[in-house]
């Protein structure tokens, strides 16, 4: 039964990574590729390597083949097993798409006359992508092995560090391209910012609840047999009224919060609940520690 249980997660990762790939491929190979939107990150050198050295061959999605290969080999060389499979997987499979799709669906002009819009949609389907994937520890490899390099033989902050290089990146579009495609670059790169951390924490968001009680045991159980979640129990006084009571504290998901607020109304009409926002919780029922 348990061996069976892993294996079905492990399809679910699985897909969950192909999944999160299609969409880095789509939004970097229709709505970035055909902007020249250089946002930072393999994909953007790729556009400005592609626009420097100009040739039949040396398309966008060739470059992104060629620098993912290279940086992947640099990381099992300098990082050994510590390099994970399944970024090497994800970078294989992202340079891979976006090759065919150039292929299979060449375009020699973007999907409409509306950069901002196509510039959301290049910025939108990669960060949704990028948190798929990094919710199974994964990456799409690309600048993320440099990171990973620069963290185990430097002290130097990675995050300032990438970013900085990401908007050298960018900024070099005003001078490849044209003012316009560099501040689009510049903007885009801002968002990429937020929208990642904001997607990432919208997938896992989970609800804390700490409630007060005199009728614990019931709402354990719903919460136990009925959800599928444990809780846990803490005794606690009242200040003002020196009352015992006890402290439930557990944490279900979005769809569970609104069933079990109800059941806990209709349990103890009195119970004094605290329900919190969540999107980092680690262990049985929720995700593992990475």
């Amino acid at each position: 039964m348990e061996q069976k249980k892993n294996r079905s997660a492990a399809w679910r990762e699985f897909w969950w990574i192909n999944a999160g790939v299609l969409l880095v491929s789509c939004g970097v190979y229709f709505f970035k590729f055909p902007n020249r939107f250089s946002t930072g990150g393999v994909s953007g050198l790729s556009l400005l390597f592609a626009a420097l050295l100009p040739s039949e061959w040396l398309t966008p999605g060739t470059v992104v083949v060629i620098l993912n290969v290279l940086l992947l080999v640099v990381g099992f060389a300098v990082l050994g097993r510590s390099f994970g499979i399944k970024t090497a997987y994800a970078s294989l499979m992202f340079s891979a798409e976006t090759w065919l799709l150039e292929r299979l669906l060449p375009m020699a002009a973007p999907l409409t006359d509306q950069p901002l819009l196509e510039l959301f949609f290049a910025m939108l389907l990669p960060a949704v992508g990028s948190a798929m994937l990094f919710n199974t520890g994964a990456s799409t490899g690309g600048t993320d092995v440099v990171a990973m390099i620069l963290k185990k033989y430097s002290t130097l902050d990675t995050g300032k560090a990438l970013l900085v290089s990401d908007s050298l990146i960018a900024l070099s579009a005003c001078f490849i391209f044209d003012i316009k495609t560099g501040l689009f670059s510049l903007f885009g790169l801002m968002l990429k910012a937020f929208l990642v951390d904001s997607v990432i924490e919208s997938i896992n968001l989970c609800k804390y609840f700490t409630i007060v009680t005199t009728r614990p045991q019931e709402i354990c159980n719903y919460i136990m047999h009925t959800i599928g979640h444990s809780a846990t129990l803490v005794k606690a006084t009242g200040a003002f009224s020196c009352e015992e009571k006890m402290l439930v504290l557990t944490a279900v998901k979005r769809g569970e919060a609104v069933h079990l607020r109800q059941r806990i109304r209709e349990i103890d009409p009195g119970a004094f609940m605290f329900i919190a926002n969540t999107s980092e919780i680690l262990g049985k029922g929720f995700r593992s520690s990475l």
